[in-house]
């Protein structure tokens, strides 16, 4: 199986100003093609020829050996999941099922987007915070590098890339104003309900 680019799901223009289409030209043009290039040269003759990326991700994970997998399969599914987690006019407060879980998760949506924020911009060097359900239960964590909670056993509801790459061409150093941006003016509150299922 060869794996392509996928699409973004929405227009290079259509998040802007807050993210901007000179952004996605190097995120998503450069970057995450990158990463779908190199999984490519590595499948061939590999045991993974056939596999999916969620396949790929679990079978390889912890394994130092095959961290080349891992880090490009894990980035290809955690880039094609950052997009799906925008869309124009999203952000602010989710309403109806969804508010009332993560008010009961977490006091209010305000202490989550506190709680949400902590993790992205606390973050030290590259990596995600995410929104998952664990055990039935909503969760913040924030992960490292390529890694991603499904490996852990949770399942993945909503992140944002604090990845350099993700913001500075809009932000520059400053993450705390992006991760705000994103929650204000980008979330896409329907996809979080759709994996919620």
């Amino acid at each position: 199986m060869t794996f392509e680019l996928p699409s973004l799901p929405y227009a290079d223009t259509a998040l802007e100003p807050y993210y901007s289409a000179k952004t996605f030209s190097f995120h998503h043009g450069k970057h995450h093609k990158a990463y779908v290039d190199n999984l490519n040269k590595l499948l061939p003759g590999s045991p993974f020829e056939n596999s999916t990326l969620e396949e790929i991700i679990m079978a390889v994970a912890g394994d130092a050996t095959k961290a080349g997998f891992f880090n490009n399969a894990a980035q290809v599914w955690n880039h094609t999941f950052f997009w799906n987690c925008m869309k124009p006019g999203g952000g602010g407060a989710p309403s109806g099922a969804l508010a009332a879980k993560i008010d009961a998760a977490f006091g209010s949506y305000e202490k989550f987007a506190e709680q949400f924020k902590a993790a992205a911009v606390g973050r030290f060097g590259s990596g995600w915070a995410w929104l998952v359900l664990d055990g039935g239960e909503l969760k913040i964590m924030s992960t490292p590098n390529a890694e991603t909670p499904m490996t852990g056993g949770k399942k993945a509801l909503l992140t944002v890339d604090v990845w350099e790459h993700a913001y500075y061409l809009d932000f520059q150093n400053r993450r705390p104003d992006f991760v705000q941006t994103f929650l204000d003016q980008l979330v896409n509150w329907d996809f979080v309900v759709a994996n919620l299922g």
